[in-house]
Order: structure tokens, then C-alpha cells, then sequence
């Protein structure tokens, strides 16, 4: 049975992006809008708690229930959350986002409904940077929206 949820992200820039899922063995297909990011790449990542009492900060770190290293989002490593960036081709416009990604899911252990998603200011190096935050964050740089994901209405 196919399962949709929604993040309305809030900060310094806004959206909302959907997550569907047709059954437990499919891939997510993440879709939806951000407006008013600068010009340029975003990390992008679902992170653990769905906690944004204090912001962004209380989110935790990026969701990663397997304990491996960050990586991109085609990755043999990689934190489940690890979702890449999403690009701004101008700045503050509408960005697109257009994401599939086979390792989170809406059902079972890497479930992300209750969760946060988080839009970086800076690109994610997707673990390949060298720089000391770069195999647990992407060295994606401060965290300027965020969202809990919830289950949406079909």
C-alpha cells in the first residue's frame, strides 16, 4: 500500500517536500519546492530526532541507524539521511527538488516519518572533502531550515 509524508521546512528559507512510497521494497521519491536559497548547492539530509525545539540544532545528528560514515546518496557507505544536495540555480528562486533514494523508507527501521529534514547553507562534499567534518556531515555548513517529517494524506 503506497505511503505519502510532508515536511514544511521553515528558517531562513521555506518549502515543502513530499515523500512517496508504493510499497516496504520501493524507493522514496522525494519532490517539492524550497524558495530563497542563494545560488548554488544545499545539503541535504534527514536527521535524527524530530525535535526542533531549539531550531534546527535539536535535530540531532544526520539519521544513521547502520553507524557508517557520510557519504553521497549513491554511496556504498553512507548515513541513511544522506540524501546529497539539492541545487539553486538562482538565487532566491524556486528550487526543485526531484530525489529517489532507495535506502530511506516511510515503513520499518529506516522509517524517516517523525523525523527532521534539514537544508544546509553550504554543499555537502558528500564525504569526499578532506575536511575534518567531512565523514559526518559533508562539511554542509549551518543549518537554514528544517522540518519534521510527517505522514501526509493520500
Amino acid at each position: 500500500m503506497p505511503v505519502r509524508a510532508v515536511c514544511v521546512l521553515n528558517g531562513d528559507v521555506k518549502g515543502t517536500v513530499f515523500f512517496d512510497q508504493k510499497d516496504d521494497k520501493a524507493p522514496v521519491v522525494v519532490s517539492g519546492e524550497v524558495s530563497g536559497l542563494s545560488k548554488g548547492k544545499h545539503g541535504f539530509h534527514v536527521h535524527e530526532f524530530g525535535d526542533n525545539t531549539n531550531g534546527c540544532t535539536s535535530a540531532g545528528a544526520h539519521f544513521n541507524p547502520g553507524k557508517q560514515e557520510h557519504g553521497g546518496p549513491d554511496a556504498s557507505v553512507r548515513h541513511v539521511g544522506d540524501l546529497g544536495n539539492i541545487e539553486a540555480t538562482s538565487d532566491g528562486g524556486v528550487t526543485k527538488v526531484s530525489i529517489q533514494d532507495s535506502q530511506i523508507s516511510l515503513v520499518g527501521p529506516n522509517s524517516i516519518l517523525g523525523r527532521t529534514l534539514v537544508v544546509h547553507a553550504d554543499p555537502d562534499d558528500l564525504g569526499l572533502g578532506g575536511h575534518e567534518l567531512s565523514k559526518s556531515t559533508g562539511n554542509a555548513g549551518a543549518r537554514i531550515a528544517c522540518g519534521v517529517i510527517g505522514i501526509a494524506k493520500i
